[in-house]
């Protein structure tokens, strides 16, 4: 049988870019040797770079000349580790049925080639569900993925719940500490769709951290339409040359609606870039990262950590407070992700008891005002980021 010969020439920036793109999704602990390879289809409209572990697949199409059409696989993170040190110069590819050749200016690689047989087929994307702006979909991303749980003995935690109802979404993700929920508005392909879906949240992240959001080109969520929603176990998401799928959980989300106070007894709005200073300094002297308390009061909020053994700190902040006054501890990891995640100048906390969870939110226009039983209503936001308090001694 006749050696199969590949050769094409491409740019480097797009060639290790699409490499890079297709080898982060890549398993560092393969069940197969064969998922570690970036299946490279060379073509007369490209080439397009493929990766898959059976749980997530991704796919790239980029310009190249290809002078000898043909598919090659070679190991993935080798592969974008040696394009991305190469100089800033047109990269040759030639296989010639046993090795892949890559040189580029005065620079030499030889590669073994894979053996492409046994390649699994990658999944086919569902139909397009609904479509959304690439810079609205990596912010509620990354507003919700924080929140979600890194325990795979957890699988229901390790999700992010995305609920459509026709042009409304509301993703959600959890780790039983915190809890983060996203409202945002989309171009569903049908009117009346409804889902309910649980998705890998790190899988979700890492593709909204790497969309391309200049190129002004809506985003395609594909889990079916009708009926068909959801029913293949999948999703896609896609650009105009970017897709990747990624197979969906199969678990119950808890419900989280009855988790969120609709009022309040007393409500904060803190300026966010000093009061991250702040929790930054004054927790270095948090033992094992274990808390910081916050005393509101009005006109202030003194942030303190630490204790005889290890030393103490405390830094007062001016704040806008109403309400009787209220001391609450919280972790300061989660706290400070928590601020990263509200894209406002200030946060408002709105608090029912110490010991209760505190909610976190964008900075309204006002602040709620209070009702004649003392209460402040929850401000209307599409972003809310729920804490735990941490008990305080005694």
């Amino acid at each position: 049988m006749e050696q199969q010969v590949v050769s094409f020439t491409v740019a480097k920036d797009d060639f290790a870019s699409a490499l890079a793109w297709v080898a982060r999704s890549l398993p560092s602990k393969p069940t197969q040797p064969i998922l570690r390879g970036v299946l490279i289809d060379a073509d007369d409209n490209g080439l397009q770079l493929s990766g898959f572990d059976r749980e997530v697949s991704t796919r790239v199409r980029i310009s190249a000349e290809v002078s000898e059409p043909g598919r090659i696989l070679v190991a993935g993170k080798l592969a974008s580790d040696i394009i991305g040190s190469l100089p800033a110069k047109p990269i040759n590819i030639d296989y010639d049925g046993t090795k892949v050749l890559v040189t580029c200016g005065s620079s030499r690689f030889e590669l073994p080639a894979m053996t492409i047989d046994d390649y699994p087929v990658l999944p086919d994307l569902p139909e397009v569900t609904g479509t959304i702006d690439p810079s609205l979909f990596s912010e509620a991303i990354s507003q919700v993925a924080v929140a979600a749980g890194r325990d795979d003995t957890l699988p229901m935690l390790t999700g992010i719940r995305m609920e459509i109802d026709g042009e409304h979404v509301v993703l959600a993700a959890t780790d039983r500490f915190r809890l983060a929920v996203r409202t945002f508005d989309w171009t569903p392909a049908q009117a009346d769709a409804t889902a309910e879906l649980l998705i890998p949240a790190r899988t979700l992240a890492d593709t909204a951290r790497t969309l391309d959001n200049n190129t002004g080109e809506p985003v395609e969520i594909a889990v079916g339409t009708g009926e068909s929603i959801g029913r293949d176990g999948m999703l896609g998401i896609s650009t105009e040359t970017r897709h990747t799928t990624t197979r969906l959980l199969d678990a119950d989300f808890p419900k989280f609606r009855p988790l969120l106070p609709k009022e309040h007894t007393a409500v904060a709005s803190v300026e966010i870039s000093p009061l991250q200073d702040a929790i930054r300094r004054v927790s270095l002297v948090a033992e094992r990262n274990s808390q910081i308390r916050m005393q509101f009061e009005e006109g202030s909020v003194t942030l303190s950590a630490g204790g005889s053994d290890v030393g103490s700190a405390e830094e007062k902040l001016p704040c806008t407070f109403s309400g009787e006054p209220l001391l609450i501890a919280f972790n300061p990891g989660y706290l400070k992700e928590g601020l990263a995640a509200v894209h406002t100048e200030k946060v408002v906390f709105g608090f029912t008891q110490p010991s209760r969870p505190a909610i976190m939110v964008p900075e309204p226009e006002s602040l709620p005002e209070q009702s004649a039983e003392g209460t402040f209503p929850t401000p209307e936001t599409d972003f809310t980021y729920l804490l735990m308090p941490v008990r305080l001694p005694g």
